[in-house]
Order: C-alpha cells, then sequence, then structure tokens
C-alpha cells in the first residue's frame, strides 16, 4: 500500500531530567574538585618545604629547650597567580555550561534534512516521467493493442537533451516525456548504447531547469543520495533518501555486458525510477539509476537495499559523444564468436578455459585483417586478460575505434599475436559480429 501523503521528518529533542536543577550541577563539581587540588597542592608544598618543622612541639613531651620555629611566608606575587588560575577556571566551568549536553544529532539531523530539501527543490524540476509507446502485433486474431513503457529521465541541457536508460525506451517508437509540472512534450530518441544501458532523448521549447552532472570519482560510502524518479510510473517526482553503499559494483546485463563500475546504494529504487538521478548533498547528479537486485539464483534469499545506478562520469562520456555526434561508436573487431567455459574446455579438450572461440570471421573485417581465423580461440586484448578483467565485451570496449591492439589467441595448443586495428559502429556489417 502506497502512502498518498508525502514523508514528514520529525525532529525530536529528549525531555530534560526532572529535579534537575535541585542540585549542584556538574560544572560546579567540577570547579570545587579543581580549585581543592590546585590550594592542597600549593598548602603541601608549603608545608613539605620546611623538613625540620615540629608538631606538637610541647615542653612536657620534648626535653630540649624549644626552638622558635621559623614562619613559612607566601610571596604575594603566588597568591595573585593562584587567585587569576581559580578565575580562568570559573570562566572555563561557565563556557562549558553554555554548551547543550545533547542536541547535537538534532541539530545535525536538522542540517541534512534542510539540505536534502533545497537539494529537492533545485534537481525535481529538471526531473521527467519517459513514456514509450510500443506498437502492438499481428497475431492470428488480429494485431494487438498498442502497449507502454514507463521509466524516469533527468534534463541535462538547456537544449532540451534528456538522459535516461536504454531498457526504457528500447521497444518503443513514440516518446514523450511529462515535467514536473504536469506538461507532457513529445519526444525524439538521439541515440542508445545498450551495453551502458544509456539513451538521449530531446524536447523542443523552453526547459524548467536543467542538472548538473557531478564527478562520480570522488564518491565514497556513507555519502548521502538522493533518488529522484516516478517508480512504477504513477508516483511521479518521488524523493527517497540512503547512502552510498559501495562503488565499483559489477553486474551481468542481460545481453552478456559485465557492466562495470558501478554505484551501490540503499536509497529505495523500484521499477520506474530507471533512468532517474541519484543526487549528492551538493545537488549534482552522481548516477542514472538502473537496476535493483532482489536475490541470487544461486540462493533462495530475498535482500533489499540493493539499488545500482551507472556513475555520472560514464554517463556524462557517452551523452556528449550521442549529443555530438548523433551516435556512441564502439569498437568492432568483427566475428562472431562463443564464450569458452570450464566445462567446455574438458569436453573438447581445449587448452584454456577462459576466453572467446571465433565461429566465424566478417569478410574485409578488423579480425581478418589482422590476420585471425576462425577455430582461434582470443585470451587478450591488447592490455587485458579476458578471464582476469571480465568479459569479452568489457576488454574489448576498452579500446575506441581505430585503436590499435595487440590480440592474442590459441591458435591449436600454441599462442599467437596478432596486431588489430579496430573498426566502429559505422563499419560494422552485421550488429551481432562485434
Amino acid at each position: 500500500m502506497y502512502n498518498q501523503y508525502q514523508p514528514y521528518y520529525e525532529v525530536r529533542q529528549d525531555k530534560p531530567n526532572r529535579n534537575k536543577n535541585n542540585g549542584p550541577s556538574w560544572g560546579t563539581v567540577l570547579l570545587i574538585a579543581l580549585i581543592a587540588a590546585i590550594l592542597g597542592g600549593f598548602i603541601g608544598g608549603a608545608v613539605g618545604g620546611n623538613q625540620d618543622m615540629h608538631f606538637l612541639n610541647l615542653p612536657f613531651i620534648n626535653n630540649e629547650k624549644s626552638v622558635e620555629t621559623p614562619q613559612n611566608t607566601v610571596d604575594v606575587s603566588e597568591i595573585n597567580a593562584l587567585q587569576n588560575q581559580v578565575r580562568d577556571l570559573q570562566i572555563k566551568v561557565d563556557e562549558l555550561g553554555t554548551v547543550p549536553t545533547t542536541g547535537h544529532l538534532e541539530a545535525d539531523t536538522v542540517e541534512v534534512s534542510s539540505q536534502i530539501t533545497r537539494v529537492v527543490e533545485e534537481v525535481a524540476p529538471a526531473v521527467v516521467t519517459i513514456t514509450a509507446v510500443i506498437p502492438g502485433t499481428m497475431t492470428y486474431f488480429g494485431r494487438t493493442s498498442d502497449s507502454t513503457s514507463m521509466g524516469s529521465g533527468v534534463i541535462i541541457s538547456e537544449d532540451g537533451y534528456i538522459l535516461t536508460n536504454n531498457h526504457v525506451i528500447s521497444e518503443g517508437r513514440e516518446y514523450y516525456a511529462e515535467l514536473a509540472n504536469g506538461t507532457v512534450l513529445q519526444a525524439q530518441l538521439i541515440s542508445a548504447d545498450s551495453f551502458s544501458d544509456l539513451a538521449v532523448l530531446k524536447v523542443e521549447g523552453t526547459v524548467p531547469a536543467v542538472a548538473k552532472l557531478g564527478n562520480s570519482d570522488l564518491l565514497k560510502p556513507g555519502e548521502t543520495a538522493i533518488a529522484i524518479g516516478s517508480p512504477l510510473g504513477n508516483f511521479k517526482n518521488t524523493v527517497t533518501v540512503g547512502v552510498i553503499s559501495a562503488t565499483g559494483r559489477f553486474l551481468e546485463s542481460s545481453n552478456g555486458y559485465q557492466m562495470e563500475n558501478l554505484i551501490q546504494t540503499d536509497t529505495a529504487i523500484n521499477q520506474g525510477n530507471s533512468g532517474g538521478p541519484l543526487v549528492n548533498l551538493a545537488g549534482e547528479v552522481i548516477g542514472i539509476n538502473v537496476m535493483i537486485v532482489r536475490g541470487s539464483s544461486y540462493s533462495s534469499a530475498t535482500a533489499e537495499g540493493l539499488g545500482f545506478a551507472i556513475p555520472s562520469n560514464t554517463a556524462k562520456l557517452i551523452s556528449d559523444q550521442i549529443i555530438q555526434n548523433g551516435a556512441f561508436s564502439r569498437p568492432v573487431l568483427g566475428i562472431r564468436w562463443t564464450e569458452i567455459t570450464a566445462r567446455m574446455a574438458r569436453a573438447y579438450r581445449l587448452p584454456t578455459d577462459s576466453g572467446v572461440y571465433i565461429m566465424e570471421i566478417t569478410p574485409g573485417g578488423p579480425a581478418e585483417r589482422g590476420g585471425l581465423q576462425v577455430d582461434d580461440i582470443i585470451i587478450r586484448i591488447g592490455d587485458y586478460t579476458i578471464a582476469e578483467n571480465g568479459s569479452f565485451y568489457n576488454c574489448l570496449f576498452k579500446y575506441s575505434p581505430g585503436d590499435t591492439v595487440e590480440i592474442e589467441v590459441y591458435r591449436g595448443s600454441v599462442t599467437k599475436t596478432f596486431v588489430v586495428t579496430l573498426a566502429g559502429d559505422a563499419d560494422r556489417v552485421n550488429v551481432t559480429r562485434l
């Protein structure tokens, strides 16, 4: 059940103890103890300074002649110094008495809550609800009706560019962006990158606000994180607050690419939050919310508070290239391949239990020009070993179109190294042949 009312934050201060003012305060006790210690040390020094002083020097106890005991004198300057010390102690105790012994946490909570409110007021107008219209399909009983996919997005440019997730718009043919004030604008898809799960849309006209992309490399676990989006597509511009749980997380996507360097957060993220911003207390977008994890295929246990976001630096790199060039170009090797597993290696007695097996080579592509052949097993691309540095895609995508890299392969039981110049998406003959 969803609460239709907005959440509120209550600042509570503990009630004072009863009879608090009936006895001496701790500051008074401290002052008395300090003064007693100083006076005791002073008197003890004065008494101990005369080793020949006789206590109870009575005639019937001591037959010796009475000796007049010299009087210990105290210098006036020492008395003044003692008085000054006592006065300084009194001032310090009075200062301590003005410092509240409770309420530090409450004061900090008020400050953080106020900052969250300011950030939301600044960023929320730049957050939009994305609707992708998915056309119906033809079936035996006729054409099905259109359906929709809904998510979130954030305006990153005064020209109307909106950043969101690829999976929010991937099956759509028409796109709409609903602003925070309820205005609905038709949007145009500029381009998308399925591997990073990012897409850029554009709307025409004046935008209400623009969100600033921050530096995600500076994030540290424990920092406050704010998510703004439209969970379930209906609860528009919902605000949830948590912390950065960790950085540098790796998760495998549905297309076999291991998404790397993700931000983990316990901020509540639900379906519909995808594509919305994760924001810090400075009002900067530090991530684009992308997925949640509820459990593991290896265990029946369920989990809560496992949300993940694409770092803002990655989002900026890809969106800038899409805005400037109309697309984000990935490097292309020009092969059709399958991944080597330990089970496959045992069954076919392969020389390695990791890498990619080349099933087909694109004629005239980078792999063929570089000397690679069908049945080769790629184990290294440039500086990155496939088994150690992730999947084939992760190693390949470390480079850009036009880069020349060394590719190490097993050809039979012998390792060979070839030099290959990578192509780009525009040169790709078949999208499945990377």
